[in-house]
């Protein structure tokens, strides 16, 4: 097998390969809260992420577009899974 040629590492002045790991870790984002979603319409699974002001989750159907919204309340319900019809 013949290596090629433009295999090579970037080499950056100031940043060692531990420094840039803890850096690295460093920036992971937290997991962004979503809830799973079955569209019984169309027979299709999907996430639906929370809206940037975090009082909804806010999304559609893929495949026909249906929204739906659920808003996040106080008195709510820890299930993270929901059927749409």
């Amino acid at each position: 097998m013949t290596r090629d040629p433009r295999d090579y590492k970037v080499e950056i002045s100031g940043i060692s390969s531990s420094d840039s790991a803890a850096s690295a870790s460093q920036r992971t984002p937290s997991p962004r809260p979503f809830l799973s979603i079955h569209f019984a319409c169309c027979g299709v699974y999907q996430r639906i992420y929370r809206t940037e002001d975090g009082k909804a989750y806010s999304g559609h159907c893929p495949r026909c577009a249906k929204p739906v919204h659920f808003a996040i309340g106080a008195n709510g319900t820890d299930t993270r899974y929901f059927r749409v019809e």
